[in-house]
């Protein structure tokens, strides 16, 4: 596995601890609702919501972090595979039912992680 491998799923990795972070501890907060669009009153009755989706997104971080450190680089690779595969997945859902611009700062990431997990 290349270095250029590594780093990008790393990213990918970051961003979702990151999105974890905002969503689980974070979320009625000046900078969560400004990153989310939205407002005091709905951040207040969407903060459990917000917790269990920040959840999700550690698991995806957990996953490409287990991938990067499994000992055999093989089936590294191929969890590294999954999970950046999850997260595109999610990534296309989110820019088809709530923003598109998820697509280009969750989806690009991984998009270019995988292709060079299968590449080099």
């Amino acid at each position: 596995m290349s270095l250029l491998s590594s780093i990008l799923v790393g990213i990918v990795a970051l961003e979702h601890v990151y999105i974890l972070v905002l969503e689980m501890f974070l979320w009625t907060t000046p900078r969560a609702m400004r990153t989310f669009g939205t407002s005091k009153e709905l951040a207040g009755m969407t903060k459990s919501l917000a917790a269990n989706q920040g959840l999700y997104n550690g698991f995806l971080a957990a996953g490409l972090v287990w991938g990067l450190f499994y000992p055999d680089p093989v089936f590294g690779r191929q969890i590294q595979l999954f999970f950046v595969i999850c997260v595109v997945v999610a990534a296309v859902y989110g820019a088809l039912t709530a923003n598109k611009s998820i697509l280009l700062k969750q989806g690009l990431p991984a998009i270019l992680a995988f292709i060079s997990l299968l590449v080099f």
